[in-house]
């Protein structure tokens, strides 16, 4: 095993020598000769994962799409709509109500939720919402509520396992997320052998995931976001994206090689700081247009339900609104529960209930007034496929100089997605790996060899490869929730019966780690 190990870490310097030789050659032969290398690889995880399901008139609906909604909604009966019932206590949760002293994790509810929030609040919400509406029409706006709406209990559900069955060293140090449910979950019911099957599997596409999605992806639109900017644009770093690459790496290095502690302070002041600067902008192009918005939610509903929706009437409004919904808020992936289960509780269920606030603020907060900007502003119908261009451009008509302040967005909600990332795939590689000083480098010194890849190249196959990588994550994930529901049930049950002064029986508030620190490599 341990020569196993020593050839995989003797690979990926390998990769790191590859990567950081490939920056001294032309950037377009880089990127053909990866793009080819990569295309047949990529085209078949691709058409696996987003593998459509013909709906007849010419209509496909990709069957990731339909594993994520058809777990939603079955979480969202199977626990008597807690999505609602518990929005309430959740924010009651995140002052601090039921958390004590001594309870064992490392981070608070609010860290924990900001730092969750950064991996998804971001492009997504800016530019993927405009080209959901202009593919989809208005109408793809109610869906895409809907959709959070119910993703909120997938996140309750995957975020109170990762807390019930993470691990705790000695050091303190958290090591949770669904390969630790999947692991320990699996094994209580006579299946360890399955639940370490699924578990490796999560911890692979969780790895290219945060390379490819979580940072390529993120730094490259950052980069071409600002170099756009007028006062950069005949800059020299027109002509050399890499030195921004290597500015944000160097960045991003800092902040993650202090671990989440370092993490969550970064992304409790600018998840906060620049969602509220958007949503104030957002208002105030909303109070300039106060005329236009009863005419605006009506071609939203009108859209969602009468069929005049652009790309095939009421089947495309919601194949877009909830694409678009999946891809912001990641419930049911599986990624956030990593950074939520290192929040400092003694009570599970407690984070399921803060965890669920993710995808209303994601995908029902901060879309739908991206959604409502361009509608009420007109210009969805004469969209070019640019989304940050179309967003941009809503902005502008009321203020004139908000281009500039969203792509300082662009460039931090970047940021903090890629510190988060970096985080998951951290774990999710010492979870592979195991956990020690060279392993934890090495991978920090291969994420920051990324971003600055990432920045300089014309990604291609290589995004298309790293999203299916990220969606791939939701398969085992999603499994493991259906056959752990029972225990979150029990969890919830137990919990508001204490709480609303029922018998309580069957609560236990858990003073201990969840593993016994003698199971729990040490360490380095």
């Amino acid at each position: 095993m341990m020569r196993i190990k020593r050839l995989l870490l003797l690979s990926a310097f390998s990769l790191l020598a590859v990567a950081a030789n490939a920056q001294q050659a032309q950037a377009l032969s880089i990127d053909e000769k990866i793009n080819e290398s990569v295309a047949p690889a990529t085209q078949a995880i691709s058409d696996f994962v987003f593998y459509p399901i013909q709906l007849g008139d010419g209509i496909a609906v990709p069957f990731i799409l339909i594993w994520l909604l058809v777990g939603a909604l079955f979480f969202t009966f199977y626990l008597k709509f807690i999505n609602v019932r518990g929005f309430a206590r959740a924010l009651e949760i995140i002052k601090g109500t039921y958390t004590k002293p001594e309870d064992p994790g490392q981070v608070t509810h609010f860290q924990a939720l900001s730092a969750a929030l950064s991996g998804t609040v971001g492009l997504g919400n800016i530019a993927g919402v405009a080209i959901a509406i202009s593919v989809g029409g208005p109408g793809a706006t109610v869906w895409m509520v809907l959709a959070g709406f119910l993703g909120m209990s997938s996140k309750f559900t995957e975020c109170t396992l990762a807390v019930k069955y993470r691990e705790i060293e000695a050091d303190g140090t958290v090591n949770g997320g669904p390969m630790y449910y999947l692991k320990h979950g699996f094994a209580e019911r006579g299946l360890g052998g399955l639940g370490k099957f699924l578990a490796v599997f999560f911890a692979i596409m969780c790895i290219g995931g945060s390379l490819g999605g979580g940072n390529m992806f993120q730094v490259n639109q950052a980069a071409q976001q600002f170099i756009s900017m007028p006062l950069i644009r005949d800059s020299f770093f027109a002509g050399n994206s890499w030195i921004f690459g290597l500015i944000m790496a160097i960045l991003v290095g800092i902040v993650i090689l202090g671990g989440i502690q370092s993490i969550v302070k970064v992304t409790e002041k600018i998840v906060p700081f620049m969602c509220g600067i958007y949503l104030l902008g957002a208002l105030i192009v909303l109070g300039a247009n106060f005329g236009q918005i009863p005419e605006a939610v009506g071609a939203i509903f009108e859209g969602a339900f009468s069929g005049t929706a652009v790309a095939g009437g009421v089947i495309g409004a919601m194949i877009q609104g909830i694409r678009r919904a999946a891809f912001s808020n990641e419930a049911g992936i599986g990624s956030a529960a990593i950074a939520h289960s290192t929040v400092k509780t003694g009570i599970p269920v407690t984070e399921g209930f803060v965890a669920s606030l993710e995808p209303f603020i994601d995908t029902v907060v901060v879309c739908t007034m991206t959604a409502l900007v361009i509608i009420v502003t007109g210009n969805y119908s004469a969209a070019d496929g640019d989304g940050i261009a179309l967003t941009s451009d809503s902005f502008a008509t009321v203020i004139e100089w908000f281009p500039i302040v969203l792509s300082v967005a662009v460039v931090l909600f970047a940021f903090s997605t890629m510190i988060s990332w970096s985080y998951y795939g951290l774990k999710a590689w010492t979870y592979l790996f195991g956990r020690s000083k060279t392993t934890e480098l090495l991978y920090k010194l291969m994420f920051c060899t990324f971003v600055v890849i990432g920045a300089a190249m014309n990604l291609g196959a290589v995004t298309d490869f790293s999203d299916a990588m990220i969606f791939a994550m939701a398969f085992p994930n999603l499994i493991g929730l259906y056959f752990l529901a029972p225990v979150v049930k029990r969890e919830m049950n137990s919990f508001l019966d204490m709480v609303n002064g029922n018998d309580g029986k069957g609560f236990k508030r858990q003073t201990k780690p969840v593993i016994p620190e003698k199971k729990v490599a040490k360490s380095a």
